[in-house]
């Protein structure tokens, strides 16, 4: 009768996964801290393992353990840095059976209540083992009294007890706990060495996958090991034979790395049309939006990268030719252009990820980042203005004649009006106002009241309708003797703000008297004018006199108390139907 017992599969993350230091790959520091504590005979009573998804610290933490519990294949060894992997007590370590090695999620067992157990166990000897060990994974997760109970064990241990933590966040982890154990971080794999591991395992497997097919794993893979094992094994059985980049890409929903660079070449072109067309183009192919977005930003960091590191184009994870158009790009762009594209497509990712329709958001994002490619730099923006020809000498009349709109328009005319080209008399010649035509706008003093005001500068009203007694005004000259408490620098701060609002300067001095009332002393002496006409009344007085403590709140017109009731009464209806009024 032929056996038809199968040998269950097991994914290759579990079929390779390293058994001894030698095999761990990318850890190199803390091997080599290991190995000098388990020779000099310093094994630390807790360790706890800290990094990423996938980089090995639960296998690193039964390597420790199976170093510590190994007795060779004799059975006389002690504990080392190289076990033998064929003793009793390495394969039941390796298998999640030894009696004395005991893992704890503590995901699913964050009670003061499971810390209680390891508490109560550790009086007691290994049953068959040198150690007994615990090995607590996720160990961020246990509670704040889990953590407190643990202290005091954590901290005097018996001799035969040792605890090794696991953890990917190790901010949550109190310092009280970090303070008692040895600590070692475990660094994300490095793209050559992820490769070198992928390639062997492909190799052992029998498995042709091509070198960019592997690329495409270990950029998506983002340093774990655990993560490229597992993408490779999915990468194999979707490849049935030979598997190449663009199974891969298929497999991942990704875009096309070149693809995406001729998208990034049609937007720095300012090539609306063309980007929207091959965007729809990898979305009919099976790109997900987000993820061309996503490359885009990356390609737009790498490229900033390599214009300020050259060397970092040498990434193994990168084509040839995906190479040389990244550094051709980093040589042709400045870096205001990339940074202002990482900007963009930031706010960009948020909106997709956000938005009903995603490809909808992703072509807005492209539409947008077109339009800004040729935008000219201020740098570019200046050397345009200098170089055009001057105005003709109706223009400046032109535009003086404008009402003043605002402080973004007054911002602008100012900066136009810095910049002067040279005649052929060597005289520079304004492009925008001339002085007197600007200042013409503000013939009196309330139009720099109302300045002020519409550019919403609150500070300055205040000091200037408190502290401000007018002299003299004339335009472009404003003379004041200051009013008490007013600010010391009112005249040099009116001054600067006349002059970013109007393009021109301003003249304000300051004297010591001769000034007229200021505009909040104008309203009091009107206010204190009513106050002393009311309490001459003689209804007032006898009020006053009849109620001692009475005050009086408000003075009230009887203009304003029309205009008030006119502006709350209710509009007149014509021809409004009376029920009563007979037909």
């Amino acid at each position: 009768m032929a056996d038809t017992t199968q040998t269950a599969y097991r994914v290759l993350a579990r079929k390779y996964r390293p058994e001894t230091f030698a095999d761990l790959v990318g850890q190199e520091a803390m091997v080599r801290t290991l190995r000098n504590a388990f020779a000099a005979d310093r094994i630390a009573q807790a360790f706890v393992m800290t990094g990423i998804r996938g980089t090995g610290k639960t296998t690193t933490a039964r390597i420790i353990a199976k170093g510590m519990n190994c007795i060779g294949p004799d059975g006389t060894g002690g504990p080392t840095t190289d076990p033998c992997g064929v003793c009793e007590h390495c394969v039941a370590i390796m298998e999640g059976r030894h009696v004395d090695v005991i893992e704890m999620d503590a995901a699913s067992r964050t009670g003061v209540g499971d810390i209680r157990e390891i508490i109560d166990s550790v009086a007691y000897r290994a049953a068959s083992a040198r150690y007994k060990i615990y090995i607590i994974d996720e160990v961020h997760m246990l509670s704040t009294n889990a953590f407190n109970a643990l202290l005091k064990t954590l901290e005097e241990p018996p001799a035969h007890v040792k605890f090794i933590f696991a953890t990917t966040e190790i901010r949550k982890v109190p310092v009280t706990v970090l303070s008692r154990c040895q600590r070692f971080d475990l660094r994300r794999i490095e793209p050559e060495v992820m490769h070198g591991l992928l390639r062997r395992i492909a190799d052992a497997e029998g498995a042709q996958i091509a070198d960019d097919a592997l690329a495409l794993i270990i950029r998506a893979a983002e340093g774990s090991a655990r993560d490229a094992t597992s993408l490779l094994d999915q990468a194999i059985s979707h490849g049935a034979g030979e598997t190449t980049a663009d199974q891969v890409r298929a497999m991942l929903g990704l875009a096309d790395r070149g693809r995406v660079m001729d998208l990034l070449d049609l937007i720095l072109r300012g090539d609306a049309g063309g980007a929207l067309a091959e965007l729809g183009a990898q979305y009919a192919d099976g790109a997900d939006p987000m993820a061309v977005l996503r490359d885009l930003a990356e390609i737009t960091h790498w490229v900033s990268v390599v214009k300020i590191t050259p060397d970092a184009a040498e990434d193994p994870t990168i084509g040839p030719d995906e190479r040389a158009r990244g550094q051709a790009m980093a040589q042709a762009l400045p870096m205001r252009v990339l940074a202002r594209m990482w900007q963009m497509l930031l706010k960009a990712l948020d909106e997709v990820a956000s938005a009903p329709n995603a490809m909808m958001a992703a072509e807005m994002a492209v539409i947008r980042l077109t339009h800004v490619a040729d935008l000219p730099s201020p740098e570019d923006l200046v050397r345009r203005l200098r170089d055009a020809p001057p105005p003709g000498p109706g223009t400046a009349r032109t535009a003086a004649a404008q009402p003043p709109t605002g402080g973004t328009r007054a911002v602008a005319d100012a900066s136009a009006r810095r910049i002067a080209h040279p005649t052929a008399s060597g005289q520079s010649t304004a492009l925008a106002l001339d002085a007197e035509g600007a200042l013409a706008r503000y013939p009196t003093f309330s139009h720099v009241i109302d300045l002020i005001r519409a550019n919403r500068d609150a500070k300055l009203l205040v000091d200037v309708e408190t502290g401000l007694r007018l002299v003299a005004y004339q335009s472009g000259r404003i003379e004041f003797e200051p009013g008490p408490g007013a600010p010391a620098d009112l005249a040099q701060r009116l001054g600067q703000r006349l002059q970013a609002w109007t393009g021109n300067r301003w003249g304000v001095s300051v004297v010591s008297s001769g000034g007229a009332p200021s505009i909040d002393e104008s309203r009091n002496a009107e206010r204190d004018a009513l106050r002393a006409q009311a309490e001459d009344h003689p209804l007032v007085q006898a009020v006053l006199a009849a109620f001692p403590k009475a005050r009086i709140a408000e003075i009230r017109s009887a203009q304003a108390i029309a205009a008030e009731a006119g502006a709350q009464a209710l509009p007149e209806v014509e021809d409004e139907w009376d029920p009563f009024e007979e037909d």
